[in-house]
């Protein structure tokens, strides 16, 4: 039997003839402009037929682009519709999706502004990895994603940001002269792994990659059990049985993105972005009271200092 067309892939390909080329395409899919162009690229390899080209900065379909068009429309139409049926019992739950790292660190305090802000809803979570969280958001088995990134192509809306921080286990030394550096990472795919190997190659350390896990619980372990330091974001909690390392490049920031699923009802959408919004700003209040306060103890501080004559 021949492989059947993707869905997704089909998706792109009429969204780039609706919206009139493929970065208008992929800014309303909520995809990168070269995700839109890989699933041209794929259906043209299972058609093996050329179907989209270039004519300057205009998109132009072939003969079998056009036949192509014609099919997909259908296809997706007669999916589309008995998708609603199927679906009409389920509307009133949102599957919410995160990256790990990002609901490690995001989810405890948005929860309950997630609950509130869908009070008549029940809401699912779905915890994967963020390459898995924007594929089931384009697959539309996901409603909205919380998604964890270090690059700028990241689909969907930047939220706020989270600092990405070196830690270890209590008491862990770093290697003494020229030994490598030990670094516990995700495996690839990730973001936080190649700024880690970046920022260590550019201080002019040799990396190690002794543990790889593709979950954070195993990450996190291989930390803890003092194998190496590992990359994680912050968001002000303290990690069980792990210490933030001082002595390290700094690493920046990691975006947080929200991508909603296309067709999305929009008010649910604006709810879980304001939701999201509402944490990142009791988060930056958060640290600017503590700023406050340290500066409220320098103040009492100060004039003691300089009547002792320090």
């Amino acid at each position: 039997m021949p492989d059947s067309l993707d869905l997704v892939q089909l998706r792109s390909f009429v969204a780039i003839a609706d919206c009139g080329g493929f970065g208008r395409a992929a800014a309303a899919l909520h995809l990168s402009q070269p995700t839109v162009s890989q699933h041209v690229r794929l259906l043209e390899k299972r058609l093996d037929a050329e179907l989209v080209r270039r004519d300057g900065r205009r998109t132009r379909f072939t003969d079998a682009g056009e036949r192509l068009l014609v099919e997909a429309r259908r296809i997706l139409s007669v999916h589309d519709q008995a998708l609603e049926r199927l679906d009409a019992a389920s509307r009133s739950r949102i599957v919410i999706g995160s990256a790990e790292t990002a609901a490690d660190q995001v989810l405890p305090g948005v929860l309950a502004r997630l609950r509130a802000a869908f009070p008549h809803h029940g809401v699912q979570f779905h915890i994967d990895r963020s390459t898995q969280m924007t594929e089931a958001v384009a697959r539309g088995t996901i409603d909205l994603a919380v998604i964890l990134s270090t690059t700028p192509d990241t689909p969907g809306r930047r939220v706020g940001s989270l600092p990405l921080a070196w830690y270890a286990a209590p008491g862990w030394q770093p290697p003494a002269g020229g030994e490598r550096w030990p670094l516990v990472a995700y495996v690839e795919p990730c973001g936080m792994r190649q700024r880690a190997l970046h920022e260590l190659a550019e201080a002019g350390l040799t990396v190690d990659v002794v543990a790889e896990s593709t979950s954070l619980e195993g990450v996190m372990g291989a930390a803890r059990a003092g194998l190496g330091v590992a990359v994680l974001p912050s968001a002000g909690r303290l990690l069980p049985g792990l210490v933030e390392r001082n002595d390290l490049p700094d690493l920046g920031l990691a975006g947080v993105h929200l991508t909603a699923r296309r067709g999305l009802d929009i008010d649910v959408e604006a709810a879980a972005l304001a939701a999201m919004e509402g944490f990142f700003a009791e988060l930056r209040g958060t640290a600017s009271a503590d700023l406050d306060e340290v500066a409220e103890v320098a103040d009492e501080v100060a004039p003691r200092l300089e009547h002792d004559g320090r």
